[in-house]
């Protein structure tokens, strides 16, 4: 397989043809932020958060589902992309109803920490305040759309690692929803096994398990990467 040589903010990089810039970057230390990304689960490039600057062309490329190329020049953190992904965290924020301070999982949310991280102290676009609902029908789990990003990782989990295929992304732009089934109740569905694999992956409080107070849910996502390499040993 062939190799190439690049830089990502200055630092010569080599991986693979087949590497992503951002796979590329964690393997040389740098790091990009990322949402809708999670080790052991295909890359969609749904949040934009891991936009790259690549010399020769204007577009902000996502690092998750670029390939890299010989003589790439990158760039993962320079005024313009801060810019942008401050401005992406804010939209988040404003798109759906996020009050951390009652979510499940305060001070355990990615999106939340991502924000921080940035320096988003306020959010400079008006709120959409959407009338969601919160499911739940399940016995043991709750979907609360208010705290959903539309990262998809519920969605890719239950297809791609559990095989169930149970959720889904209905709607198009601000009215698009994650739903399961045919838009059931998540506790009529006939297909869901109970496993939780959406609950831990879920970067936000949108998922959640029963009983959790403020600040109580605290997700697991180390089982993933174990699951994919215990899985790549047998085959």
């Amino acid at each position: 397989m062939a190799v190439k040589t690049f830089t990502i903010d200055g630092q010569a990089v080599t991986a693979e043809e087949t590497d992503t810039i951002l796979q590329a970057a964690t393997d040389a230390g740098i790091k990009i932020p990322t949402l809708c990304h999670l080790d052991g689960l295909g890359d969609v490039g749904a949040c934009r958060l891991c936009i790259t600057e690549v010399s020769g062309t204007n577009k902000l490329l996502p690092a998750c589902v670029t390939k890299v190329s010989e003589g790439m020049e990158i760039k993962t953190n320079s005024e313009r992309i801060q810019k942008y992904r401050r401005m992406i965290l804010e939209l988040l924020f404003a798109e759906r109803n996020h009050v951390c301070s009652v979510c499940v999982a305060n001070r355990h949310c990615e999106l939340q920490t991502l924000a921080e991280e940035h320096g988003m102290m306020s959010v400079r676009f008006p709120y959409q305040y959407p009338n969601t609902t919160v499911d739940a029908s399940h016995d043991w789990f709750i979907l609360d759309h208010n705290r959903c990003v539309l990262c998809t990782r519920c969605v890719r989990v239950c297809d791609e690692v559990e095989g169930a295929h149970v959720w889904d992304v209905m709607g198009r732009g601000t009215n698009s929803r994650v739903i399961t089934d045919l838009n059931q109740p998540w506790g009529d569905s006939e297909t869901c096994t109970s496993c939780s694999k959406c609950v831990q992956v879920c970067p936000t409080g949108a998922l959640s398990s029963k009983g959790k107070s403020v600040a109580e849910m605290v997700k697991k996502r180390d089982f993933l990467p174990y699951l994919m390499a215990t899985r790549e040993e047998k085959i």
